[in-house]
């Protein structure tokens, strides 16, 4: 499977991949999703400010995958919410 990589080396995931998550993935899968380094990803959810819902789960972390691509923007049907170029126009 190809990767995205970002400019701090982190490996983000593919369309594909995003599209093949199960309905919950746990926070390191969330975290490369959206190119989110692991210290910071933990960080963050910790303090309730991850860019998305996270349930704790007795020590482990899960990100609900129906909000992670909701977050980047992206339908369970492989759609995007950006516009075509004939809604624009």
């Amino acid at each position: 499977m190809a990767t995205s990589e970002n400019a701090r080396g982190v490996q983000g995931l593919t369309r594909a991949e995003l599209l093949a998550l199960p309905a919950a993935v746990d926070l390191d899968t969330a975290n490369r999703a959206l190119s989110i380094g692991r210290s910071t990803g933990y960080a963050l959810a910790k303090r309730g400010q991850y860019p998305c819902r996270v349930l704790r789960l007795g020590n482990a972390y899960r990100v609900i995958t129906a909000d992670l691509l909701s977050i980047l923007g992206i339908k369970p049907d492989g759609r995007t919410d950006q516009p075509s170029a004939s809604q624009v126009a």
